[in-house]
């Protein structure tokens, strides 16, 4: 369980940005026979999503990969904000919370690998799964204690939900 300042953070946050390979997934890549790729979920990070959504978080999903079948699973959990082919990151972010009226200090940002620093720098709360790069974890303001793809986003959420501000 956070402590009382983190606590307070977890409480002011709007939105919920994600990294997808290594976060939303375990960061592995299945090569199909027809040369497509595909990549394994957990059902109990979804069911987080869905929940952070109703309740009035938003949620957005900003990624360097780009297959259909990422546009697929947004779609599934109502993922409106579903970014693909993203390279720099952070202006992507910025035009989110632009459209959305808040700021970075109002978003937390998940992540494990090194080209996720600049958005956890400006975010208010960086995040970083248990099995993310040394790098990521030292600008992390948390780490979860479950992997990336085994439910560490089903734990931020549930945090998220924990603390909302009623």
């Amino acid at each position: 369980m956070p402590d009382a300042a983190l606590t307070k953070t977890f409480a002011q946050i709007k939105l919920l940005s994600l990294d997808l390979d290594g976060t939303l997934t375990d960061g592995g890549l299945y090569y199909l026979e027809d040369g497509n790729e595909a990549r394994k979920y957990h059902v109990q990070d979804g069911f987080g999503i869905v929940a952070v959504l109703k309740a009035g978080i938003e949620v957005c999903l900003i990624t360097m990969s780009d297959t259909p079948a990422i546009a697929r699973r947004a779609e599934k959990l109502r993922i409106r904000h579903c970014h693909m082919g993203v390279h720099d990151k952070l202006p992507k972010l910025q035009a989110i919370c632009a459209e959305l009226g808040i700021g970075l200090h109002e978003v937390a940002h998940v992540a494990d690998d090194v080209n996720d620093l600049t958005v956890l720098k400006a975010v208010g709360l960086p995040i970083a799964v248990a099995n993310a790069r040394p790098q990521v974890k030292a600008v992390a303001a948390y780490v979860t204690q479950a992997r990336g793809g085994d439910g560490a986003v089903r734990e931020i959420c549930d945090l998220l939900l924990e603390n909302k501000k009623s």
